[in-house]
Parts: structure tokens; C-alpha cells; sequence
């Protein structure tokens, strides 16, 4: 999955990376034994559970995944697509575009059971400050066997996340200026 979407992106400017990884058996047992109003959430774990396969391509400016979006909805026709931001104007939080894309069959190697791969995967474009944040807080607040964070800690969360976002938001103006002075 990491070489099919360097490959598709290989000639694509301001792109810092792209990583893919299958869901830790773990963290994927733990999500299908997950209970909505006291009944399990997913009645087929392996058929609905979309992050079983997971790509992120990660660029420098906020205009870079807008760019992005386009040259990704060429290729692959999304199931679902959603920017990922918190609800109100007056919280910070997580950000980053989420798609669940149909599995390409170029990806499924030979040699391996197709029926053991998922149909889906997700994909999440990120700015280097949304992956940052994301990969910090995801260490600090959210991994499983953590002791819940105090009302201070959130606090230096948000103050972190809202840091990041205004750095998001200067450097992609800062892009954008540059951008159109050199037109």
C-alpha cells in the first residue's frame, strides 16, 4: 500500500512521506468487541471494521490536501470521506481528511489468500502539524492501558493542538502569499 501511493504521488511536491500499516491484532480485537447501548457495535468485525488496513500521506501545507483530494478521487472512488475536526469553533483537537477507499487489486499480492483482505482501507492526509499532534496526544491520551489524563493535562493537549493549528494556518498563508507574489 506505502509503494502504490508513493508511486501515484511519486512526481507530487511538498509530500513529507507516506506510511501504511495493518491494524495491531490487538487494537483490532478491542474495536470489534467494542458495545453500542449494550450490544456489540459490529455484528461482522472483519467486514465492517474499515482501519484494518491504514495509509497516511502526510504534506506540508493545508493547500497541499486540497490539492491532494484531487489527484486521490482520480484513482479511487471513496466510500466515505469526511474532514475530520472537532465540533465546536472553540475547541481544538484532532484534525486531518479521512477516506475509506475500496481495496486496490494491484495491492493484493500474489501469493496471499485475497479472502483473508479486507474490502476497504482508510486513508488520512494530514499537514505535518496535524500528524504531529495526532502521533503525540495518540501517545500521551489516547493509547489503551493509560491512566485517564487530568482536567490540567487536557488543558496542555488543547494548548498544544491549538498551537499546532495556528502553525498550520501561518505557514499555509505564508505558502499561499508566496505562492501568489511568484505568479
Amino acid at each position: 500500500m506505502r509503494d502504490h501511493f508513493a508511486d501515484l504521488l511519486k512526481d507530487e511536491p511538498r509530500i513529507d512521506r507516506v506510511t501504511a500499516r495493518a491494524k495491531d491484532p490487538a487494537s483490532f480485537l478491542k474495536k470489534a468487541a467494542a458495545l453500542m447501548d449494550g450490544r456489540p457495535k459490529y455484528s461482522e468485525p472483519l467486514s465492517q471494521i474499515q482501519d484494518q488496513i491504514g495509509a497516511r500521506i502526510i504534506t506540508f501545507y493545508r493547500a497541499d490536501v486540497d490539492r491532494l483530494d484531487g489527484i486521490i478521487k482520480s484513482y479511487f472512488k471513496p466510500i466515505e470521506f469526511r474532514d475530520r475536526i472537532p465540533e465546536s469553533e472553540w475547541e481544538f483537537g484532532y484534525f486531518g481528511r479521512h477516506y475509506v477507499l475500496i481495496l486496490p487489486s494491484d495491492v493484493k499480492g500474489d501469493g496471499i489468500d485475497k479472502s483473508t483482505l479486507p474490502d476497504f482501507f482508510e486513508l488520512q492526509v494530514k499537514t505535518l502539524f496535524q500528524h504531529a499532534w495526532s502521533e503525540a496526544e495518540h501517545d500521551l491520551g489516547y493509547k489503551p492501558g493509560s491512566a485517564p489524563l487530568s482536567p490540567d493535562e487536557k488543558r496542555k493537549l488543547a494548548y498544544t493542538s491549538a498551537q499546532a493549528w495556528g502553525a498550520d494556518q501561518m505557514f499555509d498563508e505564508l505558502f499561499r502569499t508566496r505562492r501568489e507574489a511568484n505568479d
